[in-house]
């Protein structure tokens, strides 16, 4: 059994710590709020916007439709996986990682790695699948639309200038403070219709196709990052705020076996004294 000292300071120091993990749960609880209603808000005008996109892009052919180009043999894809910057928030960073290390697996073609957020590319390496090919890891310093909005670009780029045949987000989507699923989302090329889902008959061009393809194709597919980014950030906050919460738990029961061990070895730290005690003045007796 532990001296009553080494007792007291494993107690003080589990104190402590779930004095740290309690306010963590708080703020991850107050920053959840805020990524939740963004996320909230942004989804109907994201998934509308994606019908329209992938309607219209439906009715371009292939010289009109340079987001739309299939390639019959995929050789280069770039997997763009959405992490964070920071851990402390249960397997969000490492559910990436493995959704990411199973595409290279089963995939035939040549898979390289764009990160959001240092983390996840940071387990990757560790774990011996190479380093990622760059990042942006500073969106979280200010995460908005316009900032969304470069990486698309890039993106875009990338493909139109044909160094990917493929480009897929992987991210976790916020289904509530206690669920993520992890999402693997075709981002280029445009996905086509699939069967009764096409409707392009029902568009009128104004002012025409050119139009359409300068703005509403690159609008819709930063909307869609953009979206892939709040719903991480949601995530990441739930599963910070959920891993903060069993830990402060978990803390809490060991504090409490502690206290439990501490009060036995005291008391029976005072019961050989009293025994001490009393066989020394049955000794002054006797004598």
């Amino acid at each position: 059994m532990a001296n009553l000292k080494e007792l007291r300071s494993r107690i003080s120091s589990v104190g402590s710590t779930m004095q740290i993990t309690s306010a963590m749960k708080m703020v991850s609880a107050a920053k959840l709020k805020r990524a939740q209603d963004a996320i909230t808000a942004l989804r109907p005008y994201a998934s509308k916007l994606e019908e329209i996109l992938v309607n219209v892009s439906a009715t371009l052919d292939s010289s009109e439709g340079v987001y739309s180009r299939q390639t019959e043999n995929i050789e280069k894809v770039l997997l763009v996986a959405i992490s964070s910057n920071r851990g402390l928030c249960g397997a969000f960073n490492a559910n990436i990682v493995k959704r990411v290390m199973a595409y290279q697996k089963e995939s035939s073609a040549k898979v390289d790695t764009f990160f959001i957020g240092k983390k996840g590319g940071e387990i990757l390496m560790k774990r011996g699948s190479g380093a990622p090919i760059g990042d942006r890891n500073e969106i979280y310093n200010a995460l908005n639309y316009d900032n969304a909005s470069e990486v698309a670009e890039m993106l875009m780029s990338k493909f139109i200038d044909g160094e990917y045949d493929r480009i897929e987000l992987v991210y976790n989507q916020f289904v509530n403070a206690a669920t993520q699923r992890v999402q693997c989302e075709q981002f280029l090329p445009i996905r086509e219709v699939e069967g009764e889902t096409q409707s392009s008959g029902e568009y009128i061009y104004e002012p025409g196709k050119e139009e359409i393809l300068e703005d509403l194709i690159p609008k819709s597919l930063k909307t869609q990052l953009f979206k892939a980014l709040l719903d991480s950030q949601a995530s990441e906050h739930g599963a910070r705020m959920t891993a903060m919460h069993k830990a402060t738990d978990n803390a809490q029961d060991l504090k409490r076996s502690l206290s439990l061990e501490y009060n036995k070895a005291r008391q029976a730290a005072i019961t050989n004294e009293i025994l001490e005690i009393v066989g020394g003045a049955n000794a002054l007796a006797d004598s």
